[in-house]
């Protein structure tokens, strides 16, 4: 039981920071309500909301409400409802 319980917490750790890059394409809302608001995309192919980290490197805010292509890394999975996958900008990819 303890061997179990361990090889859980292994996988649960290496899965909140996997780094992996990946594309996104969605539209770019804001999500809560001051001061836990955030902004996030939800992706098109995987049908999931992201929370965006870094949304002043890219002023992504004159972005919202349209839809964009980004290159993106995972730095958190997703916990469950109200906790999203966050994710870190690297580009905004042009069509």
């Amino acid at each position: 039981m303890k061997k179990i319980a361990g090889m859980i917490a292994i996988f649960f750790l290496m899965g909140c920071t996997n780094g992996e890059s990946m594309d996104l394409e969605g539209k770019i809302t804001m999500k809560g309500s001051s001061p836990h608001s955030y902004l996030s995309i939800y992706d098109k192919k995987t049908k999931r909301s992201y929370k965006i980290k870094n949304r002043e490197t890219f002023n992504l805010m004159i972005h919202q409400n349209k839809s964009v292509k980004l290159e993106a890394k995972l730095l958190k999975n997703a916990i469950g409802p109200g906790f999203p996958a966050t994710i870190e900008v690297i580009e905004i990819k042009e069509d």
